[in-house]
């Protein structure tokens, strides 16, 4: 594993439960804002990891469910949110900004710099 998806695994661990953020707020937090994709590689890459990455818990700027292709089954990422007690309808996250989590906005979260 490289540092860069060591350094977004490490954000994706402190999304609460209940929560989500986007690929985006990810990419702003680790220095490269305009690296969306990057963090998306990084999701469909942590399901080979002998560790567990919550990266249901990550999804687009609109809060649509785009990475539901690399789950177990399309449902997967739907049924693990739902669990948490998010509420998803068409694929997408309902109330997204009042569960959105912005890890610049968390305490002991640095922005990092390149």
């Amino acid at each position: 594993m490289n540092d860069l998806y060591a350094d977004i695994y490490e954000i994706v661990k402190k999304i609460p439960a209940g929560r989500v953020t986007s690929y985006g707020a990810i990419a702003s937090c680790i220095g490269s804002r305009g690296s969306a994709r990057l963090v998306g590689w990084a999701m469909n890459a942590s399901r080979h990891l002998p560790f567990f990455i919550p990266a249901h818990r990550v999804v687009n700027r609109n809060g649509m469910l785009t990475g539901k292709h690399h789950f177990a089954t399309p449902e997967t990422m739907r049924e693990l949110l739902e669990n948490e007690g998010l509420t998803v309808i068409n694929d997408q996250i309902v109330n997204f900004s009042e569960v959105f989590w912005n890890p610049l906005k968390e305490p002991g979260i640095e922005k990092k710099e390149f």
